[in-house]
């Protein structure tokens, strides 16, 4: 099964992709509206090493006229759970609709689902 992954961050990277998925992967330009960038010190050494930044960027909710350029992966299953491994804990996935009407996974401040889903 192929997803789709959007990537605003070090997942676009030719290293980062080498690292974590073993290859290059395809992706497609499109944009995530309604949502912001925000910044977040990494502190795993292993993900440190492999993006060469303890400083990423993080996505947020934002106004309804924001929106987050980036990309989107076509991953397949086990690359979708070397995304998920390479992701820290302040990062959560979720789906979206990007800008194009496609349908994706995105990682999020996982604080940013937490709030979501309280009463």
């Amino acid at each position: 099964m192929t997803h789709r992954v959007f990537s605003y961050g070090t997942l676009r990277q030719p290293e980062v992709q080498a690292a974590v998925f073993g290859r290059a992967v395809p992706t497609t330009d499109d944009a995530l509206p309604g949502f912001g960038l925000g910044w977040v010190r990494i502190t795993d050494p292993a993900v440190v090493a492999t993006s060469g930044s303890d400083r990423h960027p993080i996505l947020r909710r934002g106004s309804a006229d924001g929106v987050v350029t980036g990309a989107y992966l076509e991953l397949d299953d086990a690359e979708l759970a070397a995304a998920d491994d390479y992701e820290v804990d302040d990062y959560t996935r979720i789906e979206v609709r990007l800008a194009s009407g496609v349908t994706a996974w995105v990682y999020v401040a996982a604080e940013e689902v937490d709030r979501a889903v309280r009463p």
